[in-house]
């Protein structure tokens, strides 16, 4: 069975019902009235933590004020910064906590490393012997390096080594940069074959 619409369906709205499709004077007065409010004003500046180091701002997980137009559309396209709300402070300061924990970790572990070079007392280099307390050839980094390898079995690279211009016999100090905030002095004793 098919249907077919035309003009004089029954469908159409001239036969429906004529209460739903009077409208009354009672009707029009309860419809809702619009109210206009002034807009805010726009917030001129906004509190943002930065995801990645921008020069002339800051760091990654600082909390700074900028412009709001430069925050949308410098900072924010380019994954720079994100709004400061209290769930993204809480990841930025998690991660900063986690990060300050391993640098005190690394700190404590070169503090350890300062002691046990100096609880090991002087590092003896030979070299062969020349004219009177000369020695042939000098002590480097490297050398110094390598002995503590030997003797202490750690790996120290030679670029964090300050020694002084060794040449000729004798007892030298040594210093060994760690860590920033750490450096350990090393004996050298230095004797003619």
């Amino acid at each position: 069975m098919t249907m077919a619409l035309s003009l004089h369906s029954s469908i159409w709205p001239q036969n429906l019902p004529l209460q739903a499709t009077k409208s009354t004077a009672a009707n029009t007065r309860k419809c809702p009235s619009f109210h206009i409010f002034a807009q805010k004003k726009v917030q001129k500046t906004r509190q943002i933590v930065l995801t990645d180091n921008v020069s002339k701002l800051g760091n990654k997980g600082d909390l700074v004020t900028v412009k709001t137009g430069y925050f949308r559309n410098y900072l924010f396209p380019r994954g720079q910064a994100q709004i400061a709300t209290p769930e993204f402070l809480k990841e930025v300061k998690l991660e900063q906590e986690r990060k300050e924990a391993e640098k005190r970790r690394v700190k404590e572990e070169a503090e350890s490393l300062s002691f046990l070079f100096e609880k090991a007392g002087a590092f003896k280099v030979k070299r062969k012997g020349g004219k009177g307390k000369l020695i042939f050839g000098s002590v480097t980094a490297q050398d110094l390096s390598d002995i503590i390898k030997a003797q202490l079995q750690r790996d120290i690279d030679k670029r964090l080594i300050t020694i002084p211009e060794i040449r000729e016999v004798g007892t030298y100090v040594a210093e060994i940069k760690l860590h920033p905030e750490v450096t350990a002095l090393v004996q050298i004793n230095v004797t003619a074959n």
